[in-house]
């Protein structure tokens, strides 16, 4: 595995191979890598000929400041990580690399109703900040395939979106959210939660359950306000129990019992923010 830390070496590098290999993979984290990333990489290394992880906490896409100092830090071991699983290229950049002209003044991005609801709602600024970093990784990395976790529902269509305004030449491919045995989606927040909040986290993915068991036609109200309370009883702060359409996630009130429908939470456990979601009918 090689490491850069200069984004013009990186670039270089990549110019003078590019005769090597016929695609790329490319894999961006924030670090805390967990078995879902390596997942990601293992994707990677099977369709592509060379395979980039970048490994950058992005401070733009943090509306929250104390949650980015909160953020959890394991570099020594997500670079042991990333070697074992065969990576070819870590990219490991600082904040004046990413953002050479500084942090102010960033270019902005017309993501519509994506950034009005959901996690465009309760995390104002998060996704420009998200497209900010991501249209500089791309393009320094110019990959042909980017693998995201489903687990970030919302950022994927983001992503998606970001490729579509900017013309990039990239297809996003969106991979199955891998869980704990209990069931918790795998999650580099995980490592914040002590062990008497990781044992409750669990509700998250059993309420997301319970609904797909009670999914019916006809008004949906009910039955999210009755996850609602499930989470609240546990001791959840929630941000929203939610009923989508997994293409565009317009909001949905009402079933006609045949289109498809995703299920998707966003709660706090004490000052721990947690999201999933979950397809609960393919019908």
């Amino acid at each position: 595995m090689i490491l850069f830390k200069k984004a013009g070496e990186l670039e270089e590098y990549l110019e003078k191979h590019k005769q090597d290999f016929r695609s790329a993979g490319f894999v961006p984290t924030m670090g805390a890598l967990h078995q879902g990333h390596l997942s990601l990489i293992e994707r990677s290394k099977k369709e592509n000929q060379l395979t980039i992880c970048s490994i950058f906490v992005n401070p733009t896409q943090f509306n929250d400041q104390t949650d980015f100092q909160k953020y959890p830090v394991t570099l020594e071991k997500d670079i042991l990580q990333l070697h074992d699983a065969g990576t070819d290229i870590l990219f490991l950049p600082t904040a004046e690399e990413v953002y050479p002209a500084g942090m102010h003044h960033l270019e902005g991005y017309n993501l519509g109703y994506l950034e009005t609801i959901l996690e465009g709602k309760y995390r104002p600024g998060h996704f420009q900040g998200v497209c900010q970093v991501m249209y500089r990784l791309m393009s320094i990395v110019g990959p042909v395939n980017l693998y995201m976790g489903q687990k970030d529902y919302q950022q994927c269509l983001v992503v998606n979106q970001l490729i579509k305004l900017k013309k990039l030449p990239a297809t996003l491919i969106i991979c199955a959210t891998l869980r704990e045995p209990d069931g918790l989606a795998m999650s580099s927040r995980n490592l914040r939660l002590p062990p008497h909040d990781r044992q409750k986290a669990v509700e998250i993915f059993k309420t997301l359950q319970f609904m797909k068991s009670q999914i019916n036609g006809g008004s949906l109200d009910e039955i999210k306000a009755i996850a609602n309370k499930r989470l609240t009883e546990h001791g959840f702060r929630t941000d929203y129990v939610e009923i989508a359409d997994p293409e565009t996630l317009e909001l949905i009130s009402n079933w006609d019992g045949r289109r498809p429908l995703l299920g998707v939470i966003a709660a706090f456990y004490n000052d721990v923010r947690l999201i999933d979601n979950m397809i609960i009918t393919l019908n």
